[in-house]
């Protein structure tokens, strides 16, 4: 029986914390989708097109990782859909807390089976988060080596 996960966030943009634990995640299961989340209320540097193509491109090298988006709560995409997991990655401990009470929340909105999974973040990416990555970028400073080079050569395009 194939194991389907789920990886979900607003990847704007995609980091090389994002990626690490992308990697192993598809180490781990047979498929995996990364679910960008589409938030109205969160203002987004770029748009869900733009999101899901810079996604496409960087992750092209593994096989078994596709890209979708969704709104909406997340277990009702998980139970629509019927992913066996929900990958998290972990960063630090505020982290943590976070995704506890998230995880079980949706723990009782997920169809029997359904588990969320933890993976800490490679200690060289655990202060990467997308907002930094923003931030620095449009206030003139290097990302290099925090983002993948695709999604870096894309940002510097469309800056």
């Amino acid at each position: 029986m194939k194991t389907k996960a789920l990886y979900t966030g607003s990847f704007d943009p995609l980091t090389n914390g994002h990626l690490d634990i992308i990697k192993r995640a598809a180490r781990l299961y047979d498929e995996l989708t990364l679910g960008i989340i589409v938030n109205p209320q969160k203002k987004s540097m770029f748009t869900l097109e733009e999101r899901q193509q810079m996604l496409i491109e960087a992750l092209k090298s593994i096989e078994n990782v596709k890209v979708d988006h969704f709104s909406g709560l997340t277990a009702d995409y998980v139970n629509d859909n019927g992913y066996d997991v929900v990958v998290r990655g972990l960063r630090n401990a505020a982290d943590f807390g976070y995704e506890l009470q998230m995880a079980q929340m949706n723990d009782t909105l997920f169809r029997d089976g359904v588990e969320t999974v933890f993976l800490m973040a490679d200690p060289k990416y655990s202060f990467i988060s997308s907002s930094v990555i923003k931030e620095v970028f449009l206030l003139g400073g290097s990302i290099e080596g925090l983002v993948p080079d695709t999604i870096l050569e894309y940002m510097k395009r469309n800056a």
